[in-house]
């Protein structure tokens, strides 16, 4: 900031002290907020009401002075004159209150010639004297890396960006309404284990002092809210922040909202039953309808949604059969190179297969869908498809070429859980950071006893997907690097 700004901001800090008002008081007098005034203008205008607001236009004429506070709710007209108001006070108003200033303000409302409804302030006091100029909402900040790492100036300029965030707090309010209504009961669990678990990600590693332990941040809510079924609830879910060290790009950040249930007891069919009627519920509520765009697609979440089959759809895109128990990773890698498709050295055979599908099967789903029967090989939590061991119990919701859920049968066989983990040890060890470790403690969970259970998990992407913006942009102080 220059330093002529900054002196000229000091030097009206000091005029409004020294006529002995303060600055930054602790008290605040309110009636009521901006747009409740003007709903109410016409039972109002004989009494003297009190509002509060950010100084947002401001422009004296002579003996007048106009401006606009703006509260959360909106905005309202002041019309100050030094005659319906003690002049010593209108002088230092007009003489030393700016954009940014938050005021507080005492009159009645009036009309003016315009047939704007407006207060005519008969009496004034600052409550927090602004000491860096603002961005207006015509000529505010336009970089990008700006205005994500000073999201305040953001939201001050652009009121479509505090509409955003009033919309994100809809979605996680859906959400939670229709797991409360279902009797799922809510339960906040650990950030920090021994052992991360629940998805395939490089974890965050952290130091515990007081135990002189290093633990790692949770990678997702899994196998806590597993452990739960085990205890004896029926119905869990959780809605939390997860941390994976891993790329940034329009899908993906390094911490997020996580949301996962639990239902013992239930399956596949009624958990897509269940997810299709909350897509649709979130849509409902975050955009007013079941249409939006995406990446230059219009995304329908109206219609009922239909079964993708992973096998057939990767035979299709590829001439591969999943079901060839003769399908090795070579011939994988070699159909890579054919397609262009890169890839790591070191991938494993079901590593392979999800880089392909991505870039191939995925890339055709548009509309919302139900992609079901993914490989064992990538699904090390799922329960194997009794129609078809080389299958898991396993979908996820798919639109716009985007992964927007993930749900399985819960694996609850303890024998083949802890086999699946030495699996991933296996590509752990031979260079693959995503692969997960086995947890001892929650495969002597599984010994103890888990019920039948359906699983469901889903992360804020949806709600940037829904708003057709990169997830960094839907979050509201993204992590970003230091200057």
């Amino acid at each position: 900031m220059r330093e002529d700004i900054l002196q000229t901001k000091l030097d009206k800090l000091n005029n409004i002290r020294e006529f002995g008002m303060e600055a930054y008081p602790e008290k605040t007098e309110r009636d009521m907020k901006n747009a409740e005034a003007l709903e109410r203008f016409d039972e109002l205008t004989a009494r003297e009401l009190t509002l509060v607001g950010r100084v947002r236009s401001f422009r004296p004429m002579g003996g007048s002075t106009f401006a606009h506070i703006e509260d959360e709710s909106g905005k309202i007209q002041l019309f100050l004159n030094k005659n319906n108001i003690d002049e010593a006070k209108y002088k230092l108003f007009a003489k030393n209150v700016e954009l940014g200033d938050f005021v507080q303000v005492t009159g009645k409302l009036f009309k003016t010639k315009q047939e704007e409804k407006t207060l005519e302030v008969h009496n004034w006091t600052m409550l927090s004297k602004n000491m860096r100029p603002i961005p207006t909402e015509h000529f505010g900040i336009k970089n990008e890396e700006e205005l994500l790492r000073k999201r305040y100036l953001d939201l001050l300029a652009n009121p479509e960006t505090r509409e955003m965030f009033r919309k994100k707090n809809a979605f996680w309010q859906t959400v939670r309404k229709n797991l409360v209504d279902e009797q799922f009961l809510e339960v906040q669990t650990s950030v920090f284990e021994h052992t991360p678990g629940g998805a395939d990600a490089e974890p965050f590693i952290t130091h515990h002092n007081s135990l002189d332990q290093d633990f790692f941040l949770r990678i997702s809510l899994e196998l806590p809210l597993k452990r739960l079924l085990v205890g004896g609830y029926e119905r869990v879910f959780e809605i939390g922040r997860v941390f994976r060290n891993e790329g940034m790009d329009r899908d993906h950040l390094q911490e997020f909202d996580h949301m996962e249930f639990y239902w013992a007891y239930s399956d596949m069919e009624k958990g897509m039953k269940f997810a299709q009627k909350m897509f649709q519920k979130i849509a409902q509520n975050v955009l007013g309808g079941f249409v939006h765009e995406y990446e230059g697609e219009k995304i329908d979440w109206s219609a009922e949604f239909p079964i993708v089959d992973y096998f057939t759809e990767f035979k299709k895109e590829t001439t591969l059969d999943l079901s060839d128990t003769n399908l090795s990773v070579e011939t994988l890698k070699a159909k890579a190179d054919e397609l262009g498709i890169k890839y790591e050295p070191g991938y494993s055979k079901g590593r392979m297969i999800d880089t392909i599908y991505k870039k191939t099967v995925r890339q055709k789903l548009i509309q919302p869908c139900f992609l079901v029967g993914h490989p064992l090989e990538i699904s090390p939590l799922a329960k194997t498809d009794p129609k078809n061991p080389m299958k898991v119990l396993r979908f996820q919701i798919v639109a716009g070429r985007s992964e927007l859920c993930n749900a399985f049968g819960e694996l609850n066989d303890p024998i083949d859980q802890k086999n699946r983990f030495e699996q991933q040890m296996k590509m752990r060890e031979a260079g693959d950071v995503e692969a997960q470790m086995i947890d001892e403690d929650f495969v002597e969970a599984l010994e103890i006893g888990m019920p039948p259970a359906f699983g469901f998990g889903m992360s804020e992407r949806v709600f940037s997907f829904m708003m057709n913006k990169s997830i960094r942009e839907t979050v509201i102080f993204p992590a970003m690097k230091s200057k």
